[in-house]
Order: C-alpha cells, then structure tokens, then sequence
C-alpha cells in the first residue's frame, strides 16, 4: 500500500510537472489570445528561454495592474512564479540560477521604467527634433494632406469663377468655332487626306524592287526621299492653294506629319535590315541571333499595321496583347468625349473672350501685355492638360487597343521634370523613340558631336512646328520655328541651374512657369493677331 501511494505521488509530481510545462509552452501572448509561446526543451539556447521569462513576468505584472489584485495576490502570483523556476531548474530546462536573477532584475527595471515614463516627474524633452516644415526637415514629410487641400481648394476656386462667368457673360459656345460652312467646303483639302495612303503604297513597292534585287541601292534612297518629300509638300500646296479653315488645314498637316514621319521609319529601318542581311551568312540568318530576330522581309501587312499603329517607329514585329477589353475601350471613349468637350468649353468660355479683348504683345502698352499673359495662362494650361490627357493617353491607348498593340508607353511623368532637356525626352514618347532612332544616333554614327545632334533634332522639330501652325494660318513670321530652337538654350540654361542648386523643386518650377505662364500665352497672343491682321487686309 504505502508502494503504491508512493508510485501515485510521483505519478502526480510528474504529471503536474508535465501540466506546467504544457500550461508555460501554451501559454497566450499579451497581443492576442490565439498565439502561442512554445517554450524550448532542454537542447534550446539559454537566451531563448531568458525571452520567455520576461514575457513571462510581463504578463504576470500586467495582469495584475490590470485587474487590480492586490498585494496579497501579487505576493501568491510571486510564489507561484518562484515554484515554476524552481521547476524550470529541476527540469534543466534552466542551469544557471544567475541567469534568474538577472532576468528578474531587468523585469523590474523595466517595470520600473514603464511606472517611471508614467510620472509627472518623468521627462516630456529627451532628443533634439525639427519642425515637420523646418528647412531641414520639409523635404522628409509625407505632403499627401497638403496635395488633397490643394486639390479642394483648386476645384472650389475654380468652381466659383465657372459660376462668376456664366452668371456675367452667359453661355459663349458657338458651334460656327468648331463646324462651319467654311469647313464644309474644304473638300479639297478632305481629298487629300484621303490621297497620303498612295505614298505609304510607293514605299512600298520600292521596297518590293529591292528585296527582288531590281533596282540598286542609290535608286532606292532617291526614290524614297521622293515619296517622303511629296508627301510633305503636296498638303502644304493644297493648304495654301486653297483659302481653308484653320481647324481644317492643322488638321491635315498632322495627317501629313504623322505620314512622312512612318515613311522615314520605313525607308530607314528597311535600309538598315537590308544592310544586316547582306552581312550575315544564311547560317547566322537562320539562328538565334539578334540579326535573325527582324530579317528583312517586305511584308504588306506589316506595313498597313504599321501605319495604323500608334508609333513612328517602323519593325516587322510588335509586342502584342491577347485580346480586346470592350468594356474598357468603352470606358475610355466615354472620358474621351467628356474631357473633349470640356477642352472646348474652356476655349470658348475663356480663351476667345481673353484673346479678342487683347492686344498684340509686342505692341502697345507692356503692362496690359504681361496682365493679358498671366490672365491666358491659366485657361490655357488647363487646355494643354485636357490635350494631353485626351491624345497621348485616351486615344493612343484606345488605338492600341482596338489593335492589340502591347507597347503602351507613350508618355512618362514629364510632370516631375527637373530641366526643359527631361520634359523632351518624357512628354511626347513616339517622337522621342523617332528622333532618337532616326536622328540622334545616326547623327552621333556619322562622328557629329553630341551637342551638334541635339540641336539638329530641335531644328527638324522647328521646321514641322512652323509646318503645322503657319501653314493653315497663312502667316510666316516663324514664331513657332523661334519657340521651339529656344529650347535649346533653356536646356543648357535649367541643366546649369539643376547642377548648380541641386534642387529638383526648383528647376520644376522653371519648367512650368517657362511652358505654361509664358510660352504658350504668348504663342496664343502672337498668333491670333496677326491671323487677325491677316484677315482684315484681305
């Protein structure tokens, strides 16, 4: 008998012994009552156990100021937590009693601490700190609350002027601004556009002679540089020959623009496959190689798709997506209109009246020119923005689309440009990939200089400015031509500035305030009088 209840005592010892184990392995974190601490065996590292411990003695400390015990029962808590140390150590779960004590000290050092930071007497100041807008902190804060205040106040500022004008001047929208008679009875200039596919067709079937090996190559550059020359001059002819609309003849000219851009793209991409083909033995065509990726082939659809495309750049193959997202296109026509017609509602309600109650900047009082300026400078950011919106990223998208073309880059954020030099290279991505591919390069091929490259691009970007702003305004005074080779010392002017201040808030700002308060008003003004000019001589 006394065997068998001795057998039962130490049957109890280790199955209470096995409990607190269990209870400590299982014991709930502070945070959450579904995670568990799993209390290491023998073999674990002492330090893991020194964590457990603490957390252990936290729980203890906080339960009991939580639930108000008093010292009675925090005393019973400490025996408690004596008897499972000692456990721990017959366990060998813990070897050193020092280890204890020390765990025990920073336990009430901590707790010490925590009772301490909660006194009246415990310092409010411990380290030196900025000001979120202090000059050397402003540039380390989140400005998101900031950027939304903007916003609001923006569209309520702008929303008390909409209401001031209409309520002053009423509605001002004439659909004779957009769709005249004039514009009816430019069907010469409506032909023509409908011609710019013969010359894309002429391209064509020079490069068809020259794949078959009919005509050499000197023949093949003369011809190409006559299709891409006629296709330029037969709509200026037709503009100029004919009295049309402005509306009618700017957009001709960007017909025309766009085409002789492609047949550039063609005539020079197929000139450089031909160059690598004839380089290339048929076993290096037949590879792997980057040369057998676009071998030269002169394919018809690749050409119509190409020209239909919403790029300048001219290669046999494009990245292409799986399928049409309708829903989407239909989405974005629907923005389309919208933002459409409020580019038009600011032209009306606002440019017009400002521009008609001016004068030419160049001439009478300086003062009324910089008001009219400043005044036109708004309305017409807003017009820019809506442009860029509606073309480079609703259009060309819906485009690509509609045609499954996968490279959608046509822009990139301009908006955060540093230097005029970073505006040009992000604002306008198929012109650049154009100018870059045709121009640049070929230029820096040839041994000119990088700065002399530079500058033959923004000349070739002046001359198709001038094209498509004088022509259908009949009037040559090269403002346009002017504007555009002025970039080129504002690119050597803001990237000064940039490397001087190194400051990108700083050359932002002389990016919009150069673009947007100067440059296009003034544009607009220059413009508009002297068409106005024009037409009261004649």
């Amino acid at each position: 008998m006394e065997e068998h209840s001795m057998r039962e005592d130490e049957s109890t010892n280790l199955q209470n012994d096995s409990d607190l184990q269990n209870s400590l392995r299982r014991r709930p974190n502070a945070n959450s009552s579904n995670t568990t601490t799993i209390l290491p065996d023998s073999s674990s590292s002492s330090s893991m156990t020194t964590t457990m411990m603490k957390k252990n003695n936290r729980e203890i400390v906080n339960l009991s100021e939580n639930s108000g015990i008093d010292s009675s029962t925090s005393s019973l808590g400490n025996e408690d937590d004596q008897e499972r140390k000692e456990n721990l150590l017959r366990n060998g779960e813990i070897c050193d009693e020092k280890k204890i004590e020390n765990v025990d000290q920073e336990e009430k050092t901590d707790n010490v601490s925590f009772k301490y930071a909660s006194r009246a007497s415990a310092p409010a100041h411990k380290r030196v700190k900025e000001s979120p807008l202090s000059s050397d902190a402003i540039f380390r804060q989140s400005h998101a609350g900031l950027f939304n205040l903007c916003i609001v106040v923006l569209v309520a500022v702008n929303s008390r002027l909409i209401i001031e004008n209409l309520m002053k001047y009423g509605l001002l929208i004439r659909t004779g601004f957009w769709f005249s008679s004039k514009s009816l009875r430019d069907w010469p200039l409506f032909m023509c556009c409908l011609s710019l596919p013969i010359f894309p067709l002429g391209a064509f079937n020079v490069e068809k002679m020259a794949q078959f090996k009919f005509i050499s190559e000197p023949v093949i550059v003369f011809l190409h540089v006559m299709i891409t020359t006629t296709s330029i001059l037969y709509p200026v002819l037709m503009i100029l020959r004919f009295d049309s609309a402005v509306q009618s003849g700017i957009i001709l000219m960007l017909f025309a623009c766009i085409v002789w851009l492609k047949l550039v793209s063609y005539a020079h991409t197929n000139y450089d496959m031909r160059a690598r083909s004839k380089s290339v033995d048929k076993e290096d065509a037949s590879s792997n190689s980057p040369d057998a990726e676009y071998s030269y082939d002169v394919s018809f659809k690749s050409l119509v798709y190409f020209m239909v495309a919403p790029t300048l750049c001219y290669q046999p193959k494009y990245p292409r997506t799986p399928c049409i997202r309708k829903g989407w296109v239909t989405r974005q026509m629907v923005k389309l209109v919208i933002f459409t017609g409020l580019m038009g509602f600011i032209v009306e309600q606002y440019i017009n009246p400002i521009v008609q109650n001016s004068q030419h900047p160049l001439k009478g009082n300086f003062l009324n020119a910089i008001e009219r300026v400043l005044k036109l400078s708004v309305p017409t950011t807003y017009v820019w923005l809506c442009m860029f919106y509606c073309f480079f990223h609703l259009w060309l998208n819906i485009l690509a689309e509609l045609l499954c073309f996968g490279d959608r880059e046509f822009y990139k954020d301009w908006w955060n440009a540093k230097t005029v030099e970073e505006y040009w290279r992000m604002w306008n991505m198929p012109v650049h990939k154009w100018m870059v591919r045709h121009i640049y390069f070929p230029c820096l091929r040839n041994g000119f200089p990088k700065g002399v490259s530079v500058v033959f691009a923004f000349f070739l970007s002046a001359v198709f400015h001038e094209l498509c702003v004088a022509v259908p305004c009949h009037i040559f005074k090269f403002w346009a031509f002017i504007g555009i080779m002025f970039q080129v010392p504002l690119v050597i002017l803001t990237n000064y500035l940039q490397n001087k201040f190194r400051n990108d808030i700083v050359g932002n700002m002389i990016f919009w305030f150069i673009f947007c308060i100067l440059g296009q008003p003034m544009s607009i003004l220059l413009y508009y009088h002297d068409l106005m000019n024009r037409k009261a001589r004649t």
